[in-house]
Parts: C-alpha cells; structure tokens; sequence
C-alpha cells in the first residue's frame, strides 16, 4: 500500500500527438481564469480537477493549457504555505486524533493514524528537498489541530 510501485499495469496518460486528445471548448485563457476563480471561492485543488474535467470538458489539463494547476495558482499568488495533499493528510490526522481521545482502545485507528503520520513526514521531506517548505518546518499533531481551526 505505501511502497513506490506503481502496479503491474503501470498506466500512463496517452503522450500529446500520439493519440487524439478531445479540445474542450474552452481557451487555455479561460481555463487559467476558472482554475483561479475556483481556487478564490475555496475550492481544493482536486476537485478543481474534477470539475474542469466534468462540466468544461478538460480531459488533460498539463496538454490542454501547457502547464500545472500549480504553475497556474503559483502565477496568480494563490498557492498556499502548505501544500494541498499534506493539508488534507493533517486534517485526517487530526480528526483520527481526536477519535482516539474519546476511543482509547481503538486499535485499528491507531494504526492508522500512525500510518497517516509517516506518510506525512516523508511529504515534509519531499517538500523541503523541493523547497516548498522551510528546512524548519516539522509536523506535529498540536500545530496541525491549530493550523486546521486557522483554515
């Protein structure tokens, strides 16, 4: 479940140019415009995603637009401090945090829980290599539940 492997089928998106890929109807202007709108009104970066793909028909947004959605919300100064992915990682450690409070012998969450930490710090350690977090920066449950109420 945790390893680097991606599977035997190890599926890929179809390369640009060798298969046809749907247009939208849409610009790569207006696109960018809708990425960042949504992003105003709080919308997560994946159901962005999904949305593009359901009700505007963007099947893939890296060969319709030439660019992530992180280049797009980077541009517009609208990427948070933290990652995404790693906040939703820190609101189930919170909320299975707060279930163990109340549920002391609950052991399969603990398990969980636990797992959901490692997979939190080795994010940390991909993101400051990246240098999307500071060298500074660790993970523990008490500044995620406040970094959660802050959001």
């Amino acid at each position: 479940m945790h390893s680097k492997k991606h599977g035997r089928s190890k599926s890929r998106k179809p390369v640009a140019g060798a298969q046809e890929i749907a247009k939208p109807e849409t610009s790569p202007k207006q696109i960018e415009e809708l990425i960042v709108s949504y992003t105003k009104q709080g919308v997560p970066p994946a159901m962005i995603g999904e949305i593009l793909k359901k009700e505007h028909s963007v099947p893939y947004l890296k060969i319709t637009i030439g660019k992530r959605m992180g280049a797009v919300l980077k541009e517009a100064g609208l990427q948070g401090d933290i990652p995404a992915d790693m906040l939703d990682l820190m609101k189930k450690a919170v909320r299975l945090n707060s279930h163990l409070a109340k549920n002391r012998q609950d052991v399969s969450n603990r398990i969980r829980l636990g797992r959901t930490e490692a997979k939190i710090w080795r994010l940390t350690k991909y993101y400051i290599s990246r240098g999307r977090l500071p060298n500074a920066w660790r993970y523990d449950i008490k500044s995620a539940e406040l970094l959660i109420k802050g959001k």
